[in-house]
């Protein structure tokens, strides 16, 4: 059946292609053309048309596309007391690109503050929809995976458990401030724990000094300081990838690895997986998941504009549930549609397609 709390059956995990006017504005902002306020005016009205849109479709849950950040991560992280987004020396590679040479540093102690830009980015979506608003943030090991230890000062943290002690206790009053602003469903972007699951990702790890192993019982124990901040009536869940940007990936490896400490050490209610590609390996790791959670199948891919048939999205979750019970399950793209501003490589009318498919599957599956 059908639910009426998240995870919904037909979802999707949160960034939407930014629209002709948003991008426009945001360039325009970026050469002093126009004010912040002015960048806000076109920003406000923008995802007004985007959650009428994703209403009309049949979504439950509600986002505002990320239309305010440039980065799914870093947008947020830059606003946490003690870090700064900096020029680095290269982008992040994916397979056959590079993003933006910026990353995040860390430069006096880590906290979160009230004022925190995006906690009146959700007060605003929450007024402007009657479904369920849905708010997503970068789990806390987006500021560490990347530049490790080396974008972290010494002077500040000479030892790396206290940094990590305070990155949790941040994340704690993270997750309380969105409870309080009336937040009931939220996301923790967690790609790195999926990124763990990879043999080369795991020896660049090694390489830099760090322990694979023991950082999936850190990125653990950091979002459990997250949900420790969970206000009463709220749903946490965890999105897990293994990269998106311009259409392309970074990591890849089943979640077999990862998948007995994800499911029953982390204290998340529902998890995102991305199931769209060979990459991420077959849907075994799913006999691992307790009776009090759900899965949302990323089995539709959010990186091409090709539209799924119905049959294999259908087919997809048939060979899902011979390893977790149907009503454990729903259906959404394997990732946002736009990690960063510039977008995946298709058509706006494509991304529709997808989230409407989304919606008319999962009413055929689930009643």
């Amino acid at each position: 059946m059908m639910r009426d709390k998240p995870p919904f059956r037909a979802d999707q995990v949160g960034s939407l292609l930014r629209t002709a006017p948003l991008k426009e504005a945001r360039t325009r902002r970026a050469t002093g053309e126009i004010t912040p306020a002015e960048l806000k005016a076109i920003e406000d009205e923008e995802i007004r048309k985007l959650v009428a849109k994703q209403e009309a479709i049949g979504l439950q849950g509600i986002t505002d596309g990320e239309f305010r950040r440039s980065w799914w991560h870093y947008d947020f992280l830059r606003h946490l007391d003690g870090v700064e987004l900096v020029s680095v020396s290269q982008g992040l590679q994916f397979k056959g690109t590079q993003t933006k040479a910026e990353g995040p540093h860390v430069h006096g102690r880590i906290d979160f503050s009230p004022s925190h830009p995006m906690l009146d980015h959700f007060r605003f979506l929450k007024s402007v929809t009657r479904q369920t608003p849905k708010m997503t943030i970068p789990s806390p090991a987006a500021l560490h995976y990347r530049g490790g230890r080396q974008a972290i000062e010494k002077s500040v943290y000479p030892e790396m458990d206290a940094f990590f002690d305070d990155l949790g206790k941040a994340y704690t009053k993270a997750v309380r401030a969105f409870g309080e602003a009336g937040c009931t469903y939220l996301q923790l972007d967690e790609v790195f724990v999926a990124y763990l699951c990879d043999p080369a990702q795991r020896e660049y790890l090694k390489s830099r000094g760090d322990d694979p192993d023991k950082l999936l019982h850190i990125y653990a124990d950091l979002i459990n300081a997250a949900c420790a901040g969970r206000t009463p009536g709220m749903t946490i869940s965890m999105h897990l990838c293994r990269g998106n940007f311009r259409s392309t990936w970074m990591a890849q490896g089943g979640y077999e690895p990862v998948a007995d400490m994800l499911f029953n050490r982390m204290n998340v209610d529902a998890y995102f997986m991305e199931y769209d590609s060979e990459r991420a390996g077959g849907f075994e790791p799913l006999r691992f998941l307790p009776r009090n959670k759900h899965v949302v199948l990323g089995v539709m891919t959010s990186k091409t504009g090709a539209l799924e048939s119905k049959d294999l999205l259908k087919r997809r979750i048939d060979e899902a549930s011979k390893f977790a019970p149907l009503d454990q399950l729903c259906l959404s793209p394997q990732c946002g549609f736009a990690s960063t501003e510039e977008g995946n490589l298709l058509a706006e009318e494509e991304q529709w397609a997808k989230l409407s498919r989304c919606v008319e599957v999962a009413r055929e599956v689930w009643g």
